[in-house]
């Protein structure tokens, strides 16, 4: 009797300054001098190819980092500014053939109109591996950036306003995506027939007017752009609760949680997967993924010495909303295929030092993945979508006017 063979897991890497530890930056492999420049972003994104993982996710932000939740901070021993995020993943995509490229996008003070051009500029510009990863902002000094809005101040996420505050921005964030997804559709696939023997470059009446109208935007359409590749760009988020859980389930194609054991992720897989069927997708593929930051080492010793040492140069122990996992390559395989075991249908790691923990992921617990026939030995698909087994969704108007 035959048993069937587990399924692959998928895999991507969040990139963020020179890794998710504060003191990454003074790790020998860490190469701050070359953070604001395109060859140490393109070296990383080329290493996650290597280990033919699905994407990677760029961190991005309106505002300086901050130890703090809700405000900025005054600390100097940190890395603090950022390129930004799409336009680092316009600048590597030329350089790479395969990996999804997911930048990160604010949509509190961003227009989904500009945002949907760009994602779709960046889909042309990688031939259909583009995402996006939709993020939402509470502080109030970002809000003064654009001087458009007041975010009122909170000291936490665990009162009732901040509660209230928090489903508002989420409730928008999910307009947001809305409003981006009806533009990529607003031009049809074959709106533009560039017959310059007729003089006709495009078909008018295969552009189409969205016209949304919701509680945060209005937004007549069409886009500039004609259709993405992929017809529509990946969609993920980031979620820790029933808000952006239900952001996750309304909006996305892969949503990132942070489960610390197996239980806790088969919770959080459940719960979704609710909030999937109560927005009518239940049919939908919506990839749920784990995040962990990890920390690479030869032996589980070298590992937590390591932290050790980097919280020591942080002058204080690091913490995390996801798990950390201090270990080898082995004992993180044994971990996912643990934690799969609750759901999930791959990870985003987060390496604590770039340019030390990336290496480790793409030579060591790719490799390893692999042997357990837990993860692709080459890339199988031309697109993002292809990688995750999304298929090329149907344009909406083109379906409504047929």
């Amino acid at each position: 009797m035959s048993s069937t063979p587990p399924a692959h897991l998928h895999l991507a890497v969040a990139l963020d300054g020179t890794g998710w530890h504060p003191a990454s930056w003074r790790e020998p492999a860490a190469r701050p001098r070359d953070l604001f420049t395109a060859g140490y972003w393109a070296d990383l994104v080329a290493e996650a190819e290597r280990g033919l993982l699905d994407f990677v996710t760029l961190e991005d932000g309106l505002g300086p980092q901050s130890d703090q939740l809700l405000v900025p901070d005054e600390r100097t021993d940190r890395v603090r500014g950022r390129l930004d995020a799409v336009l680092v993943a316009s600048r590597i995509a030329p350089l790479t053939r395969h990996i999804g490229l997911v930048p990160t996008v604010v949509a509190t003070h961003t227009e989904p109109f500009h945002i949907s051009k760009a994602i779709a500029t960046l889909d042309y510009v990688s031939t259909g591996r583009a995402g996006l990863r939709v993020q939402i902002t509470a502080r109030p000094d970002e809000a003064a950036h654009f001087g458009r809005r007041t975010v009122p101040r909170v000291t936490g996420f665990d009162s009732p306003g901040a509660q209230e505050l928090v489903s508002v921005l989420f409730d928008e964030a999910a307009d947001h995506v809305e409003v981006v997804r009806r533009l990529w559709d607003s031009w049809e696939d074959d709106a533009e027939i560039r017959d310059a023997a007729t003089g006709r470059f495009i078909d008018r009446d295969k552009l189409h007017y969205i016209d949304f109208e919701g509680r945060f935007f209005h937004v007549k359409g069409p886009s500039i752009t004609p259709r993405p590749p992929q017809g529509q760009p990946l969609v993920t988020a980031l979620a820790h609760q029933t808000v952006p859980y239900r952001l996750v389930a309304r909006q996305a194609d892969v949503g990132y949680v942070t489960p610390h054991d197996t239980a806790q992720a088969s919770a959080i897989v459940t719960e979704i997967r609710a909030e999937q069927e109560a927005a009518g997708r239940a049919e939908e593929t919506l990839h749920v993924f784990g995040d962990l930051v990890v920390l690479l080492d030869d032996s589980q010793a070298e590992a937590e010495d390591r932290l050790g040492r980097l919280d020591a140069l942080a002058g204080e122990p690091y913490t995390s909303d996801a798990r950390v996992f201090a270990g080898t390559a082995a004992q993180l395989a044994d971990l996912l295929e643990e934690l799969a075991g609750g759901g999930l249908s791959g990870f985003r790691l987060r390496p604590a030092v770039a340019g030390h923990d990336l290496p480790r992921i793409s030579r060591e617990l790719v490799p390893e993945l692999q042997r357990r026939h837990r993860f692709r030995d080459a890339y199988e698909a031309g697109t993002l979508r292809g990688h995750l087994g999304l298929a090329r969704p149907a344009n909406r108007y083109a379906a409504a006017t047929a």
